[in-house]
This record gives structure tokens, C-alpha cells and sequence, in this order.
């Protein structure tokens, strides 16, 4: 299982995050009900997703989960899920704190750019040198390096660099 559809990276990637996933191998995973929980601290390592220093706690479950993930693609789909976590990231310069109930999503990521269609209701805020992004019952901004603009649950967005 990849990442059974939690949040467990703080920020989107964008060209600095790149350098984290261009060598990233093809994985592709499905999953009926499923919980979660763990922390994470990881950087300086020459592995993916291991360069750039970041550090988190999460706890996730949900029923249905579908994904698929190579170099600096991603894509998946997700039934009823909830999840809370906390990060904070050099990459970003930032730290971020969130907490969500989904009904259902799908979505995609290709570098820097991102959608997602579902309904959900998002609650959190990422905060940093370079942004700031604030959701409210899955409906926000993300203003700065990363730019989105979030209506229950369904987004568009990408980041600058």
C-alpha cells in the first residue's frame, strides 16, 4: 500500500520537490477498509522521497482506497476516509496541520500541477516563508508558492517553483 491515502508530506511538490520523486519506481496498490497510524523524519538520505529533510505524525482510516505512483506522477481514488496530521518540511520552509472527512475523491498530480473532484471538508493550515494556505470544511486558498483555490473538497492548483 502506498500511501493509503493520508497526507504524510507536508506541502505539494513543485520543481525543488522534484528532486525527490524524478527517480521514484512504479508502484500501483488497492485496498478495501484499512487504518493507519505512524511518524516520520527523513532527510539527507539519497533515496526518494528521503533528500529533503521533513518530519510528521498522522493517523488515517477509511473504506477503498486505489493509487498508482511513478517518478513524478500520481493518481488515486478514494471511498469515505478521515485523517489528521501534522508536518513540517525544509522544502517548503513550512509546518502544517490539518484534519479531514471525506465522502469520496479522485485525483491527480503531475509535477507541479494537481486536481482533485470530491466532496470533503478539509480543515487546516499550512504556514510559511513561502505561503499560506487555509481551509475551512474543505473550502480555501493556498496563496504563495503553492497556488489553489479548494471548493468542498474538489481543488485546482499548482506550484510556482
Amino acid at each position: 500500500m502506498m500511501n493509503a491515502g493520508y497526507e504524510v508530506t507536508v506541502g505539494v511538490p513543485g520543481l525543488l520537490e522534484m528532486i525527490d520523486t524524478y527517480d521514484r519506481p512504479g508502484v500501483a496498490s488497492a485496498t478495501g477498509a484499512y487504518t493507519t497510524t505512524g511518524t516520520y523524519a527523513c532527510g539527507f538520505e539519497d533515496k526518494p522521497m528521503k533528500r529533503i529533510p521533513k518530519t510528521g505524525a498522522y493517523a488515517a482510516a477509511g473504506v477503498g482506497y486505489a493509487g498508482a505512483e511513478w517518478s513524478v506522477f500520481n493518481v488515486e481514488a478514494k471511498g469515505p476516509n478521515a485523517a489528521a496530521g501534522v508536518g513540517a518540511s525544509a522544502g517548503s520552509a513550512s509546518a502544517r496541520a490539518f484534519a479531514k472527512a471525506e465522502l469520496a475523491s479522485a485525483s491527480a498530480c503531475a509535477g507541479p500541477l494537481r486536481a482533485k473532484v470530491g466532496l470533503a471538508v478539509d480543515t487546516g493550515v499550512d504556514v510559511g516563508l513561502t505561503g499560506l494556505e487555509v481551509k475551512v470544511l474543505g473550502t480555501g486558498v493556498s496563496i504563495g508558492r503553492q497556488m489553489s483555490i479548494s471548493l468542498f473538497g474538489s481543488e485546482i492548483g499548482f506550484t510556482l517553483w
